[in-house]
């Protein structure tokens, strides 16, 4: 039977496919791998979280090859990264639906198999990432996921992109060296690299130093991979010059999965009692957090490039995200774990409008919004949609994962934190606001194009708009299962 496979499967299917795309040389036919593989994984990936909801213990283990743990890899599925591998494959399978038109648009014909195949692969990394229970083999698939990222950023038409994805390789190479050394030195002192087996060893050396020490290397590595500020300074022109099916992925998966490393490393392997206790992660984190807040979207306000925007603005919700970390409760990791899948649908919807924009007039710059309410009114419509998200109004689904944010505040007693929450929306109202203001109530331009994207791009950004406003209004599965997984993190309570 197929279904006790399911865990390879998630990361064989589109590891597979990469390499088909190379061999056949055609850009159609690597459209058409990319698309079954992605939707594949997506499907893999849906009955891997239901098997999960189901199993006695909420534990899927998968033994690679028929070697028991510790002594070979394992692929470990629960419902926290079940809940990441639905949000990477779901947003996976919905850019590649919209990226044929968008990618011969943007990509010359003689890369584009050679996109497809970048495409796959940083798929299978990222999803690689988030179900494999080996601390080293988190830095393998982060890499496979990274290179393949800078491949990506750096086919965008504008040279800029060239440098971008250089920063981006410089910054994701520092990083990964850092949590390397990290996992080396807990090997160093343990002697296993399975996290379940690590999560067993670390609590009788929580005194030793290079614990200490590892603890904080992977904590600066796995930072600058999730671009945490300031450590985010790769992160605005990589989104800005890549492709807009690139900036769309990245920004809904890649940042994700490095959140969701820093939870596993910090919650499972050292423990929430030494993570949370003894070094104070949740005070570390913090402040950072909030500056995050509100330095990303006070510069997202002044940028003049829309991509630029949203990319200071995933800035600032990866603070949002970090934030529910830093509260350490059980109620405030269900908040960050639910922004975590809440911002993939607003800000996947907001990137994927902004392509359709560039599909049609070839820029993303605030001149060039002059009247697009009413010359693109359906794309316009879906980037509103993903902003209120952001902005977090009622009936949708930001507003949920900041309305449990807020309740973790206060459950803590730190009603000054709920403040600031609800004072950094309001920057997202102004940034928000500008786009808003000269797509609506500017004229346009004498001679400016009129029309649509393609069908097969806007029906995949309303699919996320719509699935914004749906997780708003129904919230058991959203909030469920964040709520299942952060249990499982903070063992069972805060």
């Amino acid at each position: 039977m197929i279904l006790p496979h399911l865990p390879a499967l998630q990361i064989v299917v589109p590891l597979l496919a990469a390499p088909l795309c190379v061999v056949l040389r055609s850009s159609r036919a690597a459209y058409g791998i990319a698309f079954v593989a992605s939707w594949a994984a997506f499907a893999i990936a849906i009955l891997l979280l239901r098997a999960v909801l189901d199993a006695p213990g909420g534990v899927i283990s998968y033994a690679l090859g028929g070697w028991a743990p510790p002594w070979g890899i394992e692929y470990r599925v629960d419902a926290v990264n079940a809940y990441v591998l639905l949000i990477v494959s779901a947003i996976g399978a919905v850019v590649i639906a919209y990226a044929g038109p968008s990618v011969a648009k943007e990509v010359a014909e003689p890369k584009r198999y050679l996109f497809y195949t970048s495409y796959l692969l940083c798929l299978a990394g990222l999803l690689g990432v988030t179900i494999t229970g080996d601390a080293f083999n988190v830095f393998v698939l982060l890499e496979i996921s990274s290179l393949s990222s800078y491949i990506l950023i750096s086919t965008g038409s504008d040279r800029r992109a060239l440098t971008a994805a250089y920063r981006y390789l410089v910054f994701g190479t520092i990083g990964a060296t850092f949590y390397l050394i990290g996992v080396g030195l807990l090997y160093q002192v343990t002697g296993t690299l399975n996290m379940a087996d690590l999560a067993q060893r670390i609590p009788p050396l929580a005194a030793n130093r290079t614990v200490h020490v590892a603890f904080a290397f992977i904590a600066v590595g796995v930072a600058m991979k999730a671009a945490l500020f300031p450590l985010h300074i790769w992160l605005p022109n990589a989104y800005a010059y890549a492709p807009s099916v690139v900036s769309a992925f990245l920004a809904s998966t890649a940042t994700k999965v490095s959140i969701y490393v820093l939870l596993r490393i910090y919650l499972t392997v050292f423990g929430v009692e030494f993570a949370i206790g003894k070094m104070g992660v949740g005070y570390l984190f913090l402040p950072f957090a909030l500056a995050a807040m509100f330095v990303g979207s006070a510069v997202a306000i002044f940028q003049p490039d829309i991509k630029r925007m949203l990319a200071y603005s995933s800035i600032a919700q990866i603070g949002y995200m970090i934030l529910g970390f830093s509260i350490a409760t059980a109620l405030g990791v269900t908040a960050g774990i639910l922004h975590l899948f809440n911002h993939a649908l607003m800000k996947g919807s907001m990137f994927l409008a902004m392509g359709c924009v560039f599909w049609r007039t070839g820029a993303v710059s605030i001149d060039a919004m002059h009247g697009l309410g009413q010359r693109m009114p359906w794309t316009m419509a879906a980037f509103v949609g993903g902003g209120l998200g952001l902005i977090g109004v009622p009936l949708t689904a930001g507003f949920i994962s900041k309305w449990y944010l807020i309740m973790a505040a206060l459950e803590r007693g730190w009603w000054w934190l709920a403040a600031l929450i609800l004072l950094s929306s309001l920057l997202a109202i102004v940034y928000v606001w500008r786009v808003v203001e000269v797509a609506y109530f500017r004229p346009a331009p004498a001679g400016a194009p009129t029309g649509e994207a393609p069908l097969l791009m806007l029906l995949p950004t309303w699919a996320l708009v719509l699935a914004n406003v749906y997780f708003g209004i129904d919230t058991r599965v959203s909030v469920g299962v964040a709520e299942r997984a952060a249990a499982a993190l903070m063992g069972g309570g805060s």
